[in-house]
């Protein structure tokens, strides 16, 4: 049943059982010490009354007549309050009820039985000539009694009273504290279904006001990354479609020329076998036309399938792919000094890991040549240990490449090629980061190897 109660009823409910249990030990407290209460004033009135009645009945044995005498003092001593002195010889009548008067009544008995349980009673020996008799006093403590019952009346309703007033005060505060626990609770099924607007207005207790405020960044931050995701997406489509189109062109450009070309060289051989007439030179041309159409064919379609993915990766291994894409760098800009370490404890990465090394190689050199204006490169792949935030016992590649050119330009955008590789990274688990300053562009790539 307690799990099935809300924070707010727990809190209420909480919070009601103390007060109860403080109002309660209260309550207990009072009763506990009426029975010592009661006790002592029984022994103080009883003995003021003894020391009372041993004064008045000091010179009794030289009045006229002491019998009378004692009579009259005994009625008159019934005007006494908290207290009952009585002859010994009457000692069994009943006590003064005059003290039973209505709030004496109003007192449960068994509460009288607790506090009050035997009767407290002295005799008083009265010296009479000739006779021995004594005064018996019986206190009547049903005044204390009532008072100290009132006072527990009074105790449980005001207590009641503050308890309940407590109990209405909490139960508000509380519920407004808690407000805007049901908003974030609304958000959160919101952010469920998809919807990324929804806006929680920060309230409660200072901790609850944090959890909106970060609730409303989150929300905000996952729309952000849905609709980034979403343009990726889209781009991603787009630089397919563009890349094919790329390529359908170069086919129809180039391959369609070339064999245009090799139809008309191997007719024009076709031709001069039909005749009959010898002519070396013309096959020689047309030989050597064929054979270096040929050539270009196979430069051409080696330039495609580098596009679509390294040659030699697999055969020879990362290093030897990108030892190969370095000395193509430098023949074609030997002006630039390109530096190259690649760490002997790296080991083996898996194909994946391959092919995401080499393109990051690839489309950072390609950016420095094309942009960057710069002098020295420097290329660095290294085992690293795992990112922060990154869960996982997976290992990681460095790949850094430093350039000194000159840098991005504020707010310049990534290309199509390095957001591709970005996201490409991000979907393997790893990180890519980007540095411009005044020595050029650094960047960044941490690479889970392994990766299947």
């Amino acid at each position: 049943m307690w799990q099935r109660l809300s924070l707010r009823s727990r809190i209420n409910l909480l919070l009601a059982l103390v007060l109860t249990l403080g109002l309660a030990i209260n309550v207990a407290r009072l009763v506990l010490e009426a029975g010592p209460r009661v006790q002592a004033e029984d022994q103080s009135v009883t003995r003021l009354a003894r020391e009372f009645v041993e004064t008045i009945v000091a010179g009794l044995s030289e009045a006229p007549d002491p019998e009378a005498r004692l009579d009259q003092i005994v009625r008159d001593l019934k005007r006494l309050r908290h207290v009952s002195i009585t002859r010994q010889s009457d000692a069994s009548a009943p006590a003064n009820t005059r003290e039973e008067d209505d709030d004496a009544r109003s007192v449960p008995e068994w509460f009288v039985t607790l506090v009050h349980p035997r009767t407290t009673s002295v005799s008083v020996p009265i010296p009479i000539p000739g006779k021995s008799t004594a005064l018996v006093i019986t206190s009547i403590p049903n005044d204390e009694i009532a008072e100290i019952w009132d006072g527990i009346l009074t105790q449980l309703a005001i207590g009641s009273a503050v308890a309940l007033a407590l109990l209405l005060i909490t139960v508000i505060v509380v519920g407004r504290a808690l407000a805007p626990l049901e908003a974030l609770s609304q958000a959160m099924n919101g952010i469920e279904a998809g919807s990324y607007s929804v806006h929680v207005e920060p309230g409660g207790a200072p901790e609850l006001a944090a959890i909106c405020t970060k609730m409303n960044h989150l929300a905000e931050t996952l729309g952000e990354a849905v609709e980034d995701k979403r343009r990726l997406a889209e781009r991603a489509v787009s630089l397919q479609d563009r890349e094919r189109e790329e390529i359908a062109r170069e086919l129809h450009d180039e391959f369609g020329p070339y064999l245009f070309a090799l139809r008309v060289n191997a007719g024009a051989l076709m031709r001069l076998a039909k005749s009959g007439a010898p002519d070396p030179d013309g096959v020689r041309k047309h030989g050597v036309a064929i054979l270096e159409q040929v050539n270009d064919l196979q430069q051409f379609t080696r330039r495609i399938l580098e596009r679509l993915r390294p040659v030699g990766l697999a055969e020879l291994g990362l290093r030897e792919a990108l030892g190969a894409l370095l000395r193509l760098w430098n023949e074609s800009h030997p002006e630039v000094e390109i530096e190259t370490t690649i760490s002997g404890a790296l080991g083996e990465t898996g194909e994946t890991a391959d092919l995401t090394i080499y393109r990051i190689v690839q489309e950072s050199l390609t950016n420095v040549f094309r942009h960057a204006r710069a002098t020295a490169v420097n290329v660095s792949i290294e085992p690293a240990g795992r990112p922060a935030g990154v869960s996982g016992n997976r290992d990681y590649a460095l790949v850094r490449v430093r350039d000194n050119g000159r840098g991005l330009k504020p707010g310049e955008k990534f290309g199509f090629g390095l957001t591709g590789m970005r996201e490409r990274i991000l979907a393997l688990g790893g990180t890519l980061t980007v540095a411009s300053g005044e020595g050029g562009v650094t960047i960044e790539a941490m690479v889970p190897t392994h990766v299947l």
